[in-house]
């Protein structure tokens, strides 16, 4: 239930029946009569996931139901980056993700049209068999890579499912990126077959994508087939080696679909890290990897059950539509949502969540935070029975944030803040049902996640500031990094600063409850006067002022040293008045230290953002130092980048 006590108290603490139906007991149960052992609490669980990886992993693969051959070594190579993983072992993704067959939603899908879609679990089946062998009539086969520029509709899923289920590897992004944005992904990876779509809804308005389809085919010159999905009616059929996902359908006689067994670490899918700082790393995931690391996390840290009704809001560009997809792992119905998440208003959500019966609505900090500023309450106008977590990721929720969904959300709710990235496709840090949880704090590192905080030193420290390190291999690591000899960029990525050790790029810190609080990207660390302060720390503050609607802080070298400087997006109709200013210095002074506080805060018209709605600090940071922008096809919108050019205030003390 929801508390309200001391500073130190949990918001949140699980009852007796949540704790005892959560499938995480369960598994608890499981291991202490399987195999004689005597857990009592997730810590102990925890601290057999790192002393024990090997039986831990296999245990994984039992229980939650991978299907495949898990026999033979479960490890083996000494180096995190040597390691194999179930070397021996076969098995297909897509095999565990279709074997539940009947007439349940599989699949139930709401656009910003009103357009509403449901796949049964027989429908998903059957679709996937006709696009597997029509994409092997086509020559498609294992190895061959399969692009996709979608929305988060349906035909996604499907075509996902049926590349995988053929040992292809698939690769997608969302048809808001523009021409180069497309080509700097797929024309590295050199697909021989893409789905793409005529057009796709967003704030109010149908955006037609059919010429700039037309224009990146045409530099792709490893595409031998097309499959055009309708959905908003544009496409006049002029696209050469092209069949509509419709006519595929209809044309195919029923089939069965035929997993072909690949190793543990065939590629299964390829993402894309922003490519903020250049061009984006192609970064590789296995068939083993992801599945197990998602059965693992979807079953017992968010609690994903048979019939479960999961929502993530994300696009085809971010690793939570992979994280989504692999409910169906687990027999739950993944629920889709394409568009703007406020149009026409903020309760277009939550009227989704409440008509479903949402179980699990995950989202990230900003749209909570965004429901705050314009005051909205969905507890207060929706039915909200059904849903049991709530997961938050993107960026780190705010202490406000946990009060903001406690309290105008729903006050028995399993809240995880969870972080973790592309690099993985999943989460070092996240949340566990049968936990309390704390106000700003992740509640726990994964099971099977060696997740440390450590000094430049190398020194391992608790309730202390510094990197976010994994001492130990996990099996959803990159296989590899798509054209990159001899391994340089991978080991580059995340093993240069610390030897045989995982440093993921937060700047974090282990609480007295064993949680985590992460302050921001290390490479984005505020450093004036040499103290290291993570960027979150600001934005906490500056999220409770009500005449800011978002920020973003950089370090701008300074006389020798790094100063703080703060620029703020105003809600409508305010003004950044020295008034306001000294508000926010004060605030930012009392909560947190004089350091904090910003030399400079100026209003900018609008915050450059990715695709997937992460704040880039670094290209500001850049662009204020009269630096060049690599590749700013990554962002949403890179014409916010001239609000920082060239400020004449920032010449000046």
């Amino acid at each position: 239930m929801f508390e309200e006590e001391s500073v130190d108290s949990p918001i949140w603490k699980p009852n007796e029946s949540q704790i005892r139906n959560a499938n995480i007991t369960k598994l608890l149960s499981h291991a202490n009569q399987k195999a004689g052992l005597d857990f009592s609490n997730y810590w102990d669980l925890h601290q057999y996931s790192i002393d024990h990886s090997d039986k831990f992993w296999r245990l994984v693969a039992d229980y939650c139901g991978a299907i495949g051959d898990f026999s033979g070594p479960v490890r083996v190579g000494e180096s995190m980056i040597d390691t194999k993983w179930f070397p021996e072992a076969s098995l297909n993704f897509s095999e565990t993700m279709l074997a539940r067959r009947d007439k349940a939603d599989a699949i139930v899908f709401r656009g910003e049209n009103k357009v509403e879609l449901r796949l049964s679990f027989n429908d998903l089946y059957e679709q996937v068999a006709k696009v597997q062998a029509h994409m092997k009539a086509c020559g498609v086969g294992p190895g061959d890579r399969v692009a996709a520029f979608l929305p988060n509709h349906p035909a996604a899923i499907i075509g996902m499912l049926a590349t995988s289920s053929i040992g292809a590897i698939w690769s997608s992004c969302s048809p808001d990126f523009g021409k180069q944005g497309v080509l700097d992904r797929f024309g590295q990876i050199e697909p021989k077959l893409i789905f793409v779509v005529d057009g796709y809804y967003y704030n109010g308005k149908a955006h037609d994508t059919i010429e700039r389809v037309k224009g990146f085919l045409d530099n792709l010159p490893s595409i031998e087939n097309i499959i055009m999905v309708e959905y908003i009616q544009t496409y006049q059929g002029d696209i050469e080696s092209c069949s509509t996902l419709l006519e595929v359908l209809s044309n195919q006689p029923e089939n069965e679909v035929v997993f072909t067994h690949v190793p543990f670490d065939h590629p299964l899918c390829i993402l894309y890290s922003s490519g903020t700082t250049g061009a984006p790393k192609c970064i590789v995931h296995g068939h083993g990897g992801t599945l197990l690391q998602h059965l693992k996390e979807l079953q017992l840290h968010a609690d994903v059950r048979e019939d479960d009704r999961v929502f993530y809001f994300t696009t085809c560009s971010w690793m939570m539509w992979n994280w989504l997809v692999s409910a169906l792992a687990s027999k739950a119905t993944v629920m889709l949502y394409d568009g703007s998440p406020f149009y026409p208003g903020p309760r277009t959500l939550w009227d989704f969540a409440e008509a479903e019966k949402f179980t699990l609505f995950g989202t990230s900090a900003k749209y909570v935070e965004a429901l705050q500023k314009v005051g909205f309450s969905p507890k207060s106008e929706h039915n909200l029975e059904a849903l049991r977590g709530m997961a938050s990721t993107g960026s780190p929720l705010s202490a406000e944030g946990y009060d903001f969904v406690y309290s105008e959300i729903k006050d028995d709710l399993h809240l995880a803040s969870i972080s973790g990235g592309t690099d993985i496709v999943s989460c070092f840090v996240l949340g566990v049902p049968i936990l309390p949880v704390y106000r700003g704090e992740i509640q726990a590192p994964g099971l099977g996640m060696d997740v440390q905080v450590w000094t430049d030193e190398g020194e391992s420290v608790h309730q202390e500031r510094g990197e976010l390190i994994c001492a130990q291999s996990f099996p959803s690591r990159p296989v590899f990094f798509w054209s990159d000899e001899g391994d340089k960029k991978y080991h580059s990525a995340y093993y240069e600063n610390f030897e045989n050790v995982w440093a993921h790029g937060d700047f974090a810190e282990i609480t007295e409850h064993g949680g985590v609080v992460i302050y921001g990207r290390s490479d984005a660390v505020l450093n004036p006067g040499g103290v290291r302060i993570g960027t979150a720390e600001i934005y906490r503050q500056v999220d409770k002022v009500e005449a800011v609607l978002e920020s973003i802080v950089i370090g701008q070298e300074w006389k020798n040293d790094v100063r703080v400087v703060l620029f703020v997006k105003m809600r409508e109709g305010q003004e950044l008045t020295d008034v306001l200013i000294k508000g926010i210095k004060s605030t930012i002074r009392t909560e947190c230290t004089p350091r904090h506080v910003p030399a400079k805060i100026l209003e900018v018209g609008d915050i450059p953002r990715t695709k997937s709605g992460k704040i880039v600090e670094i290209s500001v940071r850049d662009i204020v130092h009269g630096r060049e922008i690599k590749n700013k096809e990554s962002l949403a919108n890179p014409e916010a980048l001239e609000f920082f050019k060239n400020r004449v205030e920032l010449l000046s003390i």
